[in-house]
């Protein structure tokens, strides 16, 4: 009762394209968040500042998340219209074909 591969594990020709967008977006990230970090060390005093009624650090905590999120949603969207582009695949979304 063999089914086969579930899907077709060819050669990723994407595949140094993502690692290049990547490497690029974790780099901002960790210059983001080493603003982070070199404020609290530096400056502490800064963080505890209120801005709307919360303080910068719960802003700024918050953002880096928010940041996190925003860009594994942009990664997602370059990466598979990369896909799609170099390894001339469309995703089956479940559609039947006629």
């Amino acid at each position: 009762m063999d089914h086969g591969p579930a899907s077709d594990w060819s050669k990723d020709k994407a595949s140094n394209f993502k690692t290049r967008i990547g490497i690029w977006m974790f780099m901002l990230y960790a210059i983001i968040y080493l603003g982070f970090i070199l404020i609290n060390t530096i400056n502490p005093s800064l963080m505890a500042s209120d801005i709307g009624g919360l303080n910068l650090a719960i802003i700024y905590g918050f953002g880096l998340i928010i940041f996190a999120l925003m860009l594994a949603f942009v990664y997602n969207a370059i990466c598979s219209a990369a896909e799609e582009e170099l390894n001339g695949t469309i995703p089956d979304l479940g559609e039947e074909k006629e």
